[in-house]
């Protein structure tokens, strides 16, 4: 009830059209609180931050698509179209219409998520880097999380030059999968060099068994791909309401000392 600004007192179940409303103007407050109990879980070392993982994923949207061809003439042929959805694309699955969901995740025994935004699908990943991780932004990375950081692990999505320099500036190191070629720079032939290495690859095989998993774990159990609503900020409000939840319950899960909070949280959740 407080998340959704309303009063403890009251004794009754807003309407869904009250909810609809509020859901409108949560989410910038919803981002900010998932980076805060981010910070927590790292505060009460229940995560250990050294390595961190960052990811996103394509979300359907609810209803029809939107095809380029009208949207480029602003014609919307049918009605139930979101329009403000966008079209992205993903080499696992093409291309999909609708948004993303960004995410940066520990990687240790307990994976949680740490901070998340929800995009259109056509910002690309390398746009978003650095609103998740500059600890200065509403969604970015707490000071406390990236001192303790040594390395951030990212699909090539993320190789950018600039995030590289970005990441370093706030103490970890940027380790995405990079290539060698004949007229590949000394300065990227270093990153090269690390990332095939023992140590590099090492650290890079983290984000296999964190955030990927996390992510479809996520969107399995809360359902929202295709997202269960349209428009923009409805979409951004209930993706990160169910990011919010995850890491509540994962919380509660392990002040209960559950044994395994992914199982606990399906058990609670009714999954």
């Amino acid at each position: 009830m407080k998340a959704c600004g309303l009063s403890s007192s009251v004794s009754y179940m807003p309407s869904r059209r009250t909810l609809d409303r509020r859901l409108k103007t949560i989410s910038t407050d919803i981002k900010e609180r998932i980076t805060a109990i981010g910070n927590w879980f790292v505060l009460q070392d229940m995560v250990n931050p050294y390595i961190l993982a960052v990811d996103s994923t394509l979300l359907r949207s609810k209803g029809k698509v939107w095809h380029k061809s009208s949207m480029e003439k602003g014609i919307v042929p049918r009605s139930g179209i979101d329009t403000d959805a966008r079209w992205g694309f993903s080499y696992t699955r093409g291309w999909i219409f609708g948004y993303k969901l960004h995410m940066i995740c520990s990687t240790d025994s307990l994976i949680v998520p740490l901070t998340a935004d929800v995009t259109t699908a056509n910002m690309s990943d390398n746009q978003v880097y650095p609103d998740l991780t500059t600890p200065s932004s509403f969604s970015g990375l707490s000071s406390e999380i990236t001192t303790k950081a040594d390395y951030m692990v990212a699909d090539p999505g993320y190789d950018d030059q600039s995030l590289y320099e970005s990441s370093l500036k706030m103490g970890f190191q940027l380790v995405c999968p990079i290539h060698r070629y004949k007229n590949t720079s000394e300065e990227r032939l270093q990153l090269v060099d690390f990332y095939e290495s023992p140590l590099g690859q090492a650290i890079y095989s983290k984000r296999r068994i964190s955030v990927e998993p996390l992510i479809e774990h996520i969107k399995s159990i809360f359902r929202i791909d295709p997202v269960p609503t349209r428009g923009f900020d409805n979409v951004r409000g209930i993706v990160l309401l169910s990011v919010l939840l995850y890491q509540t319950l994962v919380y509660y899960s392990c002040k209960m000392q559950k044994d395994s909070p992914r199982r606990a949280i399906k058990y609670m959740i009714g999954c």
